[in-house]
């Protein structure tokens, strides 16, 4: 199976794009350069809970975002660049899958982008988490944490022995049966690559579940 892309294609939004925010001053956002091919994923932090979203478009005052699920309620949301710098944001408007923010801090938009596209391999994105979870090998069931969370795989904690490339089945609160080999272990830590991979789109809306609490939807991805 091909890996899933971190980034979605220009199709997948609409094409009148607002601008994110209005400027502080009053005037037009529009009169900030904006950078309308962004499309990358990212992190919004609602009150430390980390989600997934897609710039969309940025300026040096404002950002707009592709959510997957309503607007966490929170006191204070976050954007966290692929260096883990986190800029705080001020939500100014909300609709039809997207919403506007107006940097708390002006920026430099150029700088932004730059960090998002330097030279590097960027890592997918990986959501903190710490969800139970119950691994299931050669028929026991062991307790697990999810520590964090990928499109393509998942770190968790478990104080039972697991074997370099065994072959398991993780279930957590909220999430489906999805089944996974061990890539690397640091005990009590272990690197899960799923089998099946998360659309971005999944992954955006399972977190989501999870972060708010909200209930598990049936799952697709049980081991035959």
């Amino acid at each position: 199976m091909e890996p899933a892309p971190d980034h979605l294609p220009a199709s997948f939004e609409p094409e009148d794009a607002v601008a994110p925010a209005p400027h502080p001053s009053g005037e037009d956002q529009r009169a900030a350069p904006r950078f309308t091919l962004l499309l990358r994923t990212a992190k919004l932090i609602a009150d430390g809970r980390e989600f997934v979203c897609v710039l969309r478009d940025a300026s040096d005052t404002g950002v707009k975002v592709r959510l997957f699920h309503p607007l966490p309620a929170a006191q204070a949301h976050e954007l966290e660049l692929a260096d883990g710098t986190r800029l705080p944001l001020d939500p100014v408007w909300e609709r039809g899958g997207h919403a506007g923010f107006r940097f708390v801090t002006p920026i430099d938009v150029r700088t932004m982008i730059e960090d998002f596209d330097g030279p590097y391999p960027r890592r997918p994105l990986r959501l903190q988490l710490h969800n139970h979870a119950r691994v299931t090998a050669h028929g026991d069931i062991r307790e697990a944490r999810i520590i964090n969370l990928s499109q393509q795989g998942a770190c968790i904690q478990c104080d039972e022995h697991l074997m370099l490339q065994e072959k398991i089945c993780i279930e957590g609160d909220l999430m489906p049966p999805i089944v996974a080999h061990v890539c690397w272990r640091d005990a009590p830590r272990y690197g899960l690559a799923f089998e099946q991979l998360f659309q971005l789109d999944e992954l955006a809306r399972f977190i989501a579940r999870v972060q708010d609490g909200g209930p598990a939807e049936p799952g697709r991805r049980t081991a035959a």
